[in-house]
């Protein structure tokens, strides 16, 4: 072979080589991509309800309005976070400071702030060990990897800044009231459920991919059907 003939065959394989680097960067600027814009959204809305939603005195706690700082007033429970309704009856934006983990669990355990720090990071470095080991066609994975480390990285903040998680969705009905929420704790919920999708989804590829393996080797009679005796 040919010094020009050699040459030609190492271009073809590094083009051959080339959609497959290309699909592979693909999955890290997707799992970037959602992963910021999860952020950014947390982080906004939160800078928003801290500027914004309205704080008062707890009655007895003999401070003013003014004197209400955030967080420290709310979590001293000096001050609290008053309702200004979004939807009667069913919605109000209320501003909370939550030292637990999503929707409020955890909240009075003591030493939360650093456990629950380190579960953020763990989580953060479990979402991207998945990305690594994942396939390029497990597009939906890869959309809830990216949710659930934004979510993540979201309550981190938080919780690196200020000691707690900023909350400000309240949701009730009649007398039932659900914990208040964030940003972050809606895309780490819905990366969840993408990923209970995706291993539905794995499942069912497996199983057909076990159907087909087992249907080619009684066709090439290394199994024997027992049904056919």
């Amino acid at each position: 072979m040919t010094d020009q003939e050699t040459e030609s065959t190492d271009e073809r394989d590094d083009s051959d080589d080339k959609p497959d680097e290309r699909y592979a960067r693909a999955k890290w600027q997707l799992f970037a991509i959602v992963t910021f814009l999860s952020l950014v959204a947390d982080q906004a809305t939160k800078i928003w309800a801290r500027a914004s939603l309205p704080v008062g005195p707890v009655q007895g706690s003999h401070v003013s309005v003014a004197d209400c700082t955030i967080p420290d007033s709310i979590v001293s429970g000096q001050c609290t976070g008053i309702p200004k309704n979004v939807i009667d009856g069913f919605w109000d934006w209320r501003l909370s400071m939550n030292p637990g983990s999503a929707f409020g669990l955890f909240s009075s355990a003591n030493g939360a702030r650093i456990f629950l720090s380190l579960v953020g990071i763990a989580a953060v470095i479990g979402m991207l060990f998945m990305l690594r080991k994942s396939r390029l066609d497990q597009k939906v994975l890869h959309y809830a990897l990216a949710l659930v480390a934004g979510g993540a990285i979201g309550n981190l903040v938080d919780r690196i800044y200020f000691g707690v998680v900023t909350d400000f969705v309240s949701w009730h009905y009649h007398e039932h009231v659900w914990p208040t929420f964030n940003v972050a704790d809606v895309v780490l919920v819905i990366g969840v459920g993408l990923m209970f999708i995706d291993s539905q989804k794995e499942n069912k590829r497996e199983k057909a991919a076990k159907a087909e393996r087992k249907k080619k080797a009684k066709e090439s009679g290394l199994v024997k059907d027992l049904r056919a005796e």
